[in-house]
């Protein structure tokens, strides 16, 4: 299998606006031997393992120019199969423009047409989304689309106590916590059995605005996705990590450093008290304890992917 490195730099100008200020890819073959490369900086291309190569601008990513040559297309198509959500109530409430569903977008603002998809499909990713929507918000029944003139809403159906069959209810009645939890089971079941499948779902905070205790159900629909796609989630909630199955090599810590963001697996201290049940993960994070390892964030800081001398 092969394997790619790829990395890049934004910064701001003094006149405004970004630049791409370096950009580096290699790709390695399964004798972990470099076939193929490319390093921009500054606007320039430096070197490249390709004896034609497009032309670089300071403004663009090199990638999506050098995506035309053969080498270098898989792993422009392996991230833009990536989808990364910061779902917003606000948007999945508001009437809708219908689209093809194929994929969620980011802040979940077609979701109704992306349950059409999964139902026209006909697969039972649609029912394991109501399923576990039903078991995180009691009573709930199913969700659909609901056409209102040239826009269109989700629809749920809901049990209410002392009434014969389920009410309906418009996505503007529902609960913030109840339309992220639905945005974040239908990224992770949206494309499960497609051909060209979302190989990376990444959720920002998905546990938020949902009571503790509904939360749990949908830990267990990312436990149960996480068998056909990579999903990365952000959180602070210790809760939320010690209701997780992972090993502790899928832990990384996010730490500010002298006004830069750093990412990193946890240091081998942390990682002990894990394996050896000293402490749970959720435990070390109440505890403030959760870092990440100083000797990777040193590797990082001079690796070449990012500019350093390595």
């Amino acid at each position: 299998m092969k394997i790619g490195r790829y990395g890049f730099e934004v910064a701001a100008r003094k006149e405004g606006g970004f630049s791409v200020k370096s950009e580096h890819l290699e790709i390695l073959n399964p004798n972990n031997e470099q076939s193929a490369f490319y390093r921009v900086a500054e606007g320039e291309l430096k070197e490249a393992s390709a004896p034609t190569m497009p032309k670089a601008v300071p403004d663009r990513l090199y990638l999506v120019v050098a995506s035309g040559i053969p080498e270098f297309r898989e792993v422009y198509d392996s991230l833009t199969a990536m989808g990364f959500y910061n779902l917003s109530p606000e948007a999945m409430k508001e009437l809708q423009s219908p689209d093809a569903g194929e994929l969620l977008h980011r802040d979940g603002d077609n979701i109704a047409s992306v349950i059409a998809r999964l139902e026209k499909d006909g697969g039972d990713e649609k029912a394991r989304v109501e399923t576990y929507l039903g078991k995180i918000v009691s009573g709930i029944e199913s969700v659909k689309r609901q056409a209102l003139g040239p826009r269109e809403t989700v629809e749920f159906k809901q049990r209410v106590k002392g009434a014969k069959d389920p009410w309906s209810f418009g996505a503007s009645s529902m609960s913030d916590g109840t339309l992220r939890a639905l945005g974040t089971l239908v990224a992770i079941s949206q494309l499960v059995n497609a051909k060209e499948r979302v190989l990376v779902v990444g959720i920002e905070e998905p546990e938020t605005a949902l009571h503790p205790a509904a939360a749990q159900a949908l830990m267990d629909a990312l436990n149960e996705g996480k068998e056909h796609t990579q999903i990365l989630i952000t959180t602070h909630s210790a809760d939320l990590l010690d209701k997780l199955k992972f090993e502790d090599a899928s832990v990384l810590a996010v730490e500010t450093l002298e006004g830069q963001t750093w990412i990193g697996p946890i240091d081998e201290a942390s990682k002990t008290a894990v394996r050896e049940h000293l402490y749970s993960a959720g435990e070390l994070l109440r505890m403030d304890q959760l870092q990440a390892d100083r000797n990777d964030l040193r590797r990082q800081e001079t690796s070449t992917l990012f500019g350093g001398d390595e």
